[in-house]
Formats: C-alpha cells, structure tokens, sequence
C-alpha cells in the first residue's frame, strides 16, 4: 500500500481522539482557555452530563473575528511565547483543543474584546463537525462563550463508548472541581441539567476554597502545609489523620498551577500517613507544588494530565517532609465531630417543672454532709445490746479538726485544652472538663499512641532503652516464625528488644523496651513473628518501623478495663497536650471527642 498524506478532516479526528476522550475533557481544555483568558467568573452549564450540550462563558479578554478564525486552526496558540515550549506558564498551548472539538461536534464561538467601545461588537462563528457553517455579528458582554452540542454524534464507534449521563457529568464535575481549587482567585459556577451544584466567589483563601468544593468539615479538621526546599516550594491543606475517607478520591496535586493526576502523590501521602492511618483509610488534602520550569516535563500528555519530574525522588521527600511537618504541628488534634446529635435525642423534651417531686426518687437532692455518728451502747452496761442511732435526713455533723493526707489541688480546667479528669468511665474512657465542654478519651488508643511517640523519638536518638527481664521467658513458636526472629535479631536490638534462639522451635526473650515494661511478652514475640512474615525479607525493621513500633506499642499501652487514679488520668492528658499525632492512634481512630457545652444544653433541653 503506498504512502499517502491524510486529508484534514481525518486528522482533525485523529487529534480529537487523543484530546478528546469524553465530555469531561473537551470541558477541561475551554475551561482551561477561559482561564487564561484571564477571567474572574467562569460559568460552565451541562446537559445530560455534557454528551448533548456543554457551554463555557467567561469574561475574559476576548477574541477579534480573525483571531476566532485562527484559534480554530490546529497548532496555532497564543500561549506559547517564542520556542521555549518548557517555559510554558499557561495551562493550554499546544493549539489542538478547539480544532480537535469542533472536528467530533457543532460548536458555536461567540466573543467580544473586553474594552472595546461600541462600534467593535462581538463575533459569532459556527462550525459543525469541522465544516464552517455560519459566522457573522452576535450580541454578548465582553468575554467568550463556547457551545459544543452532541458530542460524537457523527462518530458513532466513540459515541458508543461514552457511558451514561450521570457517569459523564461525575466526571465532568471532577474536573471542574480540580480547576476551581487551582484558582481560587476566580469564581465557578457549575449547572447541570438547569440545577447548580458549584458555586464559587472569587477572593476565597486556598483552604476555604479546598473545603467548599471537597467537605466543609475540613475547614476545622485540616492543617495548612507550607514548605519549601531551595526553589521547589509545597502548600496547600491536609486533613487531620482522623478525617478520612475510605477511598482516595478526595486527593489532588497541582504543579505549578495546573491539576495533574500522578502516582507519586498517591505513594507520597501514603508515606506521610503510613503510622497515622489504617490502610484502607484515605486523608483529604489539596496539594500545590511550585517547582522551576526547568524541572518539570508538562509536554508528556495530549491532554496535559500528567508530568514528568527531573528528580522524582526529591519531589517525593518534599512532599512527605511537608506533610509530616505540617502533622506534627498539628499536635493532639483530633476531629471534631461529637454533638447532641450523634448521642441520639433521647430526651425531646425538658423533665419536670422545677418541682423536686417531678424527678425520680433517686435524683431527689439528699444532705451533702451526711454521715451516721458511731454505733454506741445505749447504757454502757456489759452484755447489753448496742443502740443504733436513728438516722436523721438533716443530721450534719459538727466540724471537726483531724489530721489528712495532703493532696495537691485539683487543676483548673483552663489551664488545658484537654482539661482535668474528673473520673472514668467503664475503665476504658476517661472524662475530662474542659474549658468549654467535656472531653471524653480513649485511654488505651491515646496511650497507644503516645508509647509510639516515644518509640520513634527513642530510634532517632540512637536506640530504644532495653529492661533485663529476671527469668527469661520462653516463647515456642513454629520454626519458620523462629527463624524469621532469629534473622532480625540485632534489628530488634536496637528496638529494646533482646532475643536468643532456644531450639528449633523456641525463642528465649531476656529484655524488653524499657517504655513497655514485662507485659504481655508471649502476645508481643507473636505478633511481631506475624509482622515480619507479612512483608518482604529484602525489607529491614527500620524500613518497616511503623509496623513493627505500633505493634509494640500496643503490648505496652494502658489496656481497657485497668483502673486508673486521678494523678495517673491527668498525666496522660497532660502528655497527650505535647504529643504530635496524639488526637489519633496507631490506626487512625480518634484518641479523644469533646462535647461542646452547647450540646450538653441541647441534650437537656436548655437550648
């Protein structure tokens, strides 16, 4: 078969298929031409999830008639300043978007010069399917409105392909969504089938605009991250371990201004949560990296979705350092989430009219000071039987001076955010008063996490304090758990953790953390046979250390169900209020809730 030069319209579709794969990306790339434009309001409307109609108007600088008729040329663009094609700075430039569009649907161009006095009036130009099939004079502010109507209608094998409105628009959601956090100095506005769904002003900050188009929650629930590294710079917002999601479709990295989707942010925040985090929990986080041009390949893509990095392995750390530091300011947050609402309206209304008759017998106010005076015998004669004293419901004995053990004052609540405990409950939870509200915490998560803290402050210092045991303990195991110890031996060493093969299938353990003391050693050894069979050989301990630290962290934490005093309660908050990561434990669970006094009124109907 000879060689041959294709006609246009075949190349026109050709581009179209590597640009436009569904309506979600023929959206991406006019938003991304209103955004250049240099809009403040960008208004995108939908039906039936873009396959029928997709209309962007925005009020950006505008387009004169011969300008209309060469933007609608393949591979000519007014973006790209010279050849210095890695020095692009806009979001479009490759000149494919509109050509390739037009070449799949009929699509209407309307646009006027911003500032142009009244004789210059807009232009309007149609094309359908690639053929020019009207243009002349239209009636619109100054900006650009795009229409492209029935998409594929022509190319019935990429029609097909298309799936159902409601899929179409997620997708086209989505990617209104991820340009909207970009520029959060522009507003957005999303209509679907003639109902708005985003709505978003111009001049929100970075966070508030991240939160509005993911879940407001995050505004109270989130860190700021702002770090940088010579000329590459990280910002953006990262929620709290404690707020997550159970998938990660709530995760985005921009470069340099531009959305992208990247297997690197995924491994990356994975990283930076993996001690923080179950593995099938995902955080909410919008990433902004700033990295030189010279850095980054945006030329990898037709649809420019994804980037090449001159050094991935740095942009890694950085991201994994800046969000670990923002983490660790974070603290002992934790998520706020505990109302009246989730402890379930279970008194609609309030009890009683004020009347002590209209409480329960139990709750009836008795003397504060009552104690019964000592048993006596009546007469003082021998053999006689004692006389009980009839008990008095306003006997108040008369004061007296006696001897106390000293005991220091209970602290004030506003002296910390966690409060002062006031009791436990079930031997689990500590109740703590707050200054504005009450705290409720799980002893053993929170401790959980703070042995962990300890662990790893412990490791970065050189080792992990070790305690000779009095009778080494023999733990028996099966001989491929023995032996996947026994190659670890010096690792777990430096742990704190002393072993010595005893035998085919035993192993003699002679010391252990010093932070864990002589607990449950047998569940330990186990458990830490168990974790070292779950991954790679090739993996050290140290490489693993999030596993194989919380998993003994968790031998060594205060358990549910041990009763704890007062002084004991009050360390462990106090602890708790200079720990990183201490709002959650070792798999991400929630330490500690707070309950507002608000929803302590509203529990009892005060408000």
């Amino acid at each position: 078969m000879p060689i041959r030069r294709l006609p246009d319209h075949l190349i026109n579709r050709i581009a179209a298929g590597e640009v436009v794969e569904r309506p979600a990306s023929a959206l991406k790339e006019l938003i991304e031409n209103a955004v250049d434009s240099g809009a403040s309001r960008i208004v995108v409307k939908l039906v039936s999830g873009g396959i029928d109609r997709i209309e962007v108007v925005d009020d950006g600088c505008g387009m004169k008639p011969e300008e209309m008729a060469l933007a609608l040329e393949r591979h000519a663009t007014s973006k790209l300043v010279g050849d210095d094609i890695e020095g692009v700075e806009t979001l479009g430039f490759r000149g494919e978007a509109l050509p390739s569009i037009a070449s799949v649907a009929r699509m209407t161009v309307e646009s006027r010069v911003r500032g142009a006095d009244g004789s210059e009036g807009g232009w309007q130009r149609v094309v359908d399917n690639g053929a020019v099939e009207h243009e002349g004079p239209a009636a619109l502010p100054p900006g650009t409105r795009v229409v492209v109507e029935h998409l594929f209608e022509r190319v019935p094998a990429r029609r097909k392909f298309l799936r159902t409105p409601r899929s179409e628009y997620a997708a086209a959601a989505d990617t209104v969504r991820r340009l909207a956090m970009a520029r959060p100095d522009i507003g957005f506005t999303l209509e679907h089938d003639g109902r708005t769904n985003i709505s978003v002003q111009p001049g929100e900050g970075q966070a508030a605009r991240v939160a509005a188009l993911t879940d407001r929650g995050l505004i109270e629930n989130s860190v700021v991250v702002d770090y940088d590294r010579g000329d590459i710079r990280l910002e953006g917002v990262a929620s709290l371990p404690t707020f997550n999601r159970g998938v990660a479709d709530h995760q985005y990295l921009f470069v340099n201004g531009r959305p992208v989707k990247d297997r690197l942010l995924i491994g990356a925040v994975r990283g930076a949560y993996q001690d923080l985090l179950a593995r099938d929990r995902h955080p909410v986080l919008a990433l902004f990296l700033t990295v030189p041009h010279g850095e980054v390949d945006i030329n990898v893509h037709p649809a420019k979705t994804e980037v090449r990095f001159r050094e991935p392995g740095a942009i890694r750390g950085l991201i994994v350092g800046g969000l670990r530091h923002a983490l660790d300011e974070a603290g002992f947050r934790s998520v706020q989430r505990a109302s009246a609402a989730a402890l379930g309206n279970w008194q609609a209304e309030p009890v009683g009219g004020g009347s002590p008759t209209a409480y329960p017998q139990a709750f009836q106010q008795r003397p504060a000071f009552f104690t019964p005076p000592p048993l006596s015998s009546g007469s003082g004669e021998s053999g006689a039987e004692p006389r009980v004293w009839e008990q008095s419901p306003d006997y108040r004995p008369a004061p007296e001076g006696r001897a106390e053990a000293a005991e220091q004052p209970v602290p004030r609540a506003v002296d910390h955010p966690l409060g002062v405990a006031r009791g436990q409950v079930s031997e689990t939870y500590i109740v703590a008063e707050a200054e504005d509200g009450l705290v409720i915490v799980d002893q053993h998560a929170a401790h959980e996490r703070l042995v962990l803290e300890r662990m790893n402050r412990a490791m970065a210092q050189g080792g992990v304090a070790s305690q000779g045991l009095l009778v080494p303990e023999v733990v028996e195991l099966d001989e491929s758990a023995c032996d996947n110890l026994e190659s670890r031996i010096s690792e777990l060493a430096e742990m704190g953790l002393e072993l010595e093969r005893f035998g085919p299938k035993a192993i003699l353990v002679r010391a252990t953390p010093a932070m864990l003391g002589a607990g449950d050693v047998t569940g330990l050894v186990t458990d830490l046979a168990d974790e070292i069979a779950a991954y790679d050989q090739a993996l050290s301990l140290k490489e693993r250390l999030d596993h194989v630290a919380a998993t003994m962290a968790c031998h060594g934490s205060v358990r549910a169900g041990r009763v704890l005093s007062v002084a004991e309660m009050n360390a462990l908050l106090r602890e708790m209020e200079v720990t990183p990561h201490s709002g959650q434990c070792n798999h991400g669970r929630p330490t500690w809730v707070k309950l507002g006094h608000g929803d302590i009124e509203k529990l009892f109907g005060r408000k």
